[in-house]
């Protein structure tokens, strides 16, 4: 038996499933990269979206990057996101969420990022998500080691069909 996505996510509905694809990044403190991606969104049928993504250098297939969070709605165009990740830092994003008729898109900011001792210091992160038919794209900006808000991640992804 399919559960079903609560109202209060059923915005977010476009995004569930698993997605692959490849994206690049940059920052000025690294060389420029390549990666492949997975990023799983699902439910349980409760009031938010779980979210697990895990990229992969794209020649060895060794792991690069991997993090894990929840998607929430608290009211009608507004969403929260509440993301972890093995580097050390734990973020809490606030923004605006569209969908309906038109694409779905995500556009958050962070409000509050928490780090270990021993993680590198980053300050500020902004995600933009978009959703039309089975492409998922998104780019990822930070402000991070002294450096301003800027660029860091771009991807294309596609809807992998089970």
């Amino acid at each position: 038996m399919a559960l079903e996505l609560h109202p209060d996510v059923a915005v977010l509905a476009p995004l569930l499933g698993t997605w692959e694809g490849s994206g690049t990044g940059e920052y000025p403190t690294i060389d420029d990269f390549a990666y492949v991606e997975s990023i799983t969104f699902s439910h349980v049928g409760k009031p938010f979206v779980a979210y697990t993504q895990r990229t992969k250098h794209p020649d060895t297939g060794l792991p690069m990057h991997a993090e894990a969070g929840y998607l929430r709605v608290p009211r009608p165009g507004s969403i929260e996101i509440v993301m972890a990740q093995p580097t050390g830092l734990a973020e809490i994003y606030e923004g605006a969420v569209v969908g309906g008729d038109a694409p779905l898109v995500l556009d958050v900011r962070s409000t509050s990022i928490n780090s270990t001792p021993t993680a590198k210091e980053v300050t500020v992160t902004e995600r933009t998500i978009s959703v039309t038919g089975d492409d998922l794209h998104y780019t990822f900006r930070m402000a991070a080691v002294g450096h301003s808000l800027r660029h860091h991640l771009s991807a294309t992804l596609h809807r992998v069909r089970e």
